[in-house]
């Protein structure tokens, strides 16, 4: 599929160079400077569209590596590894980054010299990548707490620059996005300059409801989310049919199903829960923002991080048992019947037919994001059968892998992964509305409603209306829902944050033989990381460490 949005830049942004013939004729690169730049809409547009490049890409796997849903198992990746341990003790790569929102505030500063330009062009530029600045420092904020909040470029004597305090920064952030909401459009034509897969007022609404949410404040987040679905251009993805490799999955195996409707849905749901994040389908109705990709250029490791060894993956990031264990029962859409870790283990480890049994009839959602032993996989290779090699080259230390997000017609022709990674999605929209509409009032029709949506895109029966019927039942759904809908998507890490409930869910991973896969320890400084002491060396130490570390 094409790429809608190519990042270029010049090399006094410090971004990607592209290989367009109108940039070819312009001047050797080391010629560039602020006398030669910023003279033309081109200018901008080629700014503005490197500035896209710093948008969050597939690393957010490694947030949910950090949290109870995965186990990220090698260090040299990513912090994950020892934040799940609770054995951090420096952060210089967890999150502490100010190069993109450099890039913004040069691009800010500098976007007015641009004689002539259209005006309404402009200020649209300027909200993006406002956006892409808000975003930016929502995710530090969430990481850190009290962070520097620098609005201008600096000049290298002036970096020490000590920690804003954490409400200045959240209302920065707050009133960016209200403003930069009424700029942007709802819609982008198509063509250059208006690309689809640009920033839409859609996004910042989006983005603005996941902050209020994040924060507890339940009536602005409900009606940021509001805002999203009454725009009325969004809907949940859903594939009417099936390919030939897809067809021939056996699920008769694992379901135990009441006729051929019963069948279809199923199956269906279980294929537009996965395809939505195929490059086939990408900018599908559901998307409200994704980091888009250059051909050629830009990659998406996902193909390589998550699948088994066995295929030539890495298992860098796999699923836990207790995500696992979240999935309910597709017949009931009750919690799943489980056996204990000892008798799963047993079982496992005797080859006996009563381990296939947990995986039968549970949620499509399951079987499109997560391998287990025996479950089928056409697409990905013929014939393919999950089998969990214990202590091979690169194979997980679970017992599971994910299969979610991995593109496996990309992985069939052999050709590299560029497929654009999904930020904001609509789904997450209806999970924002329901939660925080149930913490604000409580259950009613509309909270159902959005659950319903969810859970029938996926194949699962509607919510027992009876059976959560107070807010603090209610509540405990959701919070599965959201676990299950959003797994690998990096929003668990800060959920349990947020609900306090890490002290109790951050326990030591065992693997499908009940032995220890990791150890991990909890202590409360993990609810924020720690100040890098590289940048805290640097600013001569006015930068103060957060507690605990």
């Amino acid at each position: 599929m094409k790429k809608t949005i190519l990042y270029m830049g010049t090399v006094l942004l410090m971004l990607t160079v592209s290989c367009s013939d109108d940039f070819l004729e312009r001047p050797p690169l080391d010629d560039v400077s602020e006398e030669t730049f910023w003279k033309t809409e081109e200018d901008l547009y080629k700014a503005v569209n490197g500035v896209y490049s710093q948008l969050p890409a597939e690393g957010f796997i490694y947030d949910d590596g950090a949290s109870d849903n995965a186990h990220a198992q090698y260090p040299w990746e990513s912090t994950a590894t020892v934040v799940s341990a609770g054995s951090i003790i420096t952060a210089d790569d967890a999150g502490w980054n100010y190069e993109d929102k450099r890039r913004c505030n040069y691009f800010l500063e500098n976007a007015d010299a641009v004689e002539n330009a259209d005006p309404d062009l402009l200020n649209r530029y300027k909200a993006e990548v406002r956006f892409i600045r808000a975003y930016s420092y929502f995710r530090m904020m969430c990481k850190f707490g009290d962070i520097p909040l620098v609005t201008s470029t600096l000049d290298i004597e002036d970096v020490n620059i000590p920690r804003t305090p954490r409400a200045e920064v959240l209302d920065f952030i707050i009133t960016e996005l209200e403003d930069i909401s009424e700029m942007l459009p709802v819609t982008y034509a198509g063509g250059k300059p208006d690309e689809k897969g640009r920033i839409t007022r859609g996004a910042a609404l989006a983005l603005k409801a996941r902050v209020h949410l994040y924060e507890g404040q339940w009536e602005a987040a409900v009606d940021a989310a509001e805002k999203v679905m009454n725009l009325g251009i969004y809907e949940l993805f859903k594939i009417d049919s099936e390919s030939e490799s897809d067809l021939k999955d056996n699920y008769d195996e694992w379901v135990d199903f009441d006729g051929e409707e019963d069948r279809n849905n199923f199956r269906l749901g279980l294929r537009s829960y996965e395809a939505l994040f195929h490059e086939e389908y990408e900018g599908n109705s559901e998307v409200i923002l994704d980091r888009q990709r250059i051909a050629q250029i830009d990659d998406n490791f996902l193909n390589t991080y998550l699948p088994p060894g066995s295929i030539g993956g890495w298992s860098s990031v796999t699923p836990t048992q207790e995500l696992v264990n979240s999935y309910e029962s597709y017949k009931t859409g009750e919690p799943a019947e489980l056996p204990s870790a000892e008798q799963r283990a047993t079982w496992y480890d005797n080859d006996n037919p009563e381990f296939r049994e947990e995986f039968r009839n549970r949620d499509p959602r399951l079987y499109a994001t997560i391998m287990f032993p025996g479950s089928p996989w056409n697409a990905i290779e013929d014939d393919f059968t999950f089998e969990w090699i214990q202590g091979a080259s690169n194979m997980s230390q679970t017992g599971y892998n994910f299969r979610k997000l991995v593109d496996p017609k990309i992985y069939r022709e052999n050709i590299g992964n560029y497929t654009n990674v999904i930020l904001l999605r609509y789904a997450e929209v209806l999970l924002t509305y329901a939660e925080a509409r149930n913490e604000r009032s409580g259950p009613d029709a509309t909270i159902y409603d959005a659950l319903d949506d969810i859970r029938q895109r996926s194949g699962m029966p509607p919510v027992d209306r009876n059976l959560y019927n107070t807010r603090e039942k209610l509540r405990e759904f959701i919070r599965n829902e959201r676990r299950v809908e959003l797994a690998l998507e990096g929003h668990r890490y800060m959920d349990i944050r947020r609900w306090q409930i890490a002290p109790q869910v951050m326990k030591d991973i065992k693997n499908l033989r009940n032995t220890v896969a990791q150890d991990r320890v909890w202590d409360d400084k993990l609810y924020l990381m720690p100040v890098p002491q590289s940048q805290r060396d640097l600013s001569d130490n006015l930068l103060e460490q957060n507690p605990g570390y």
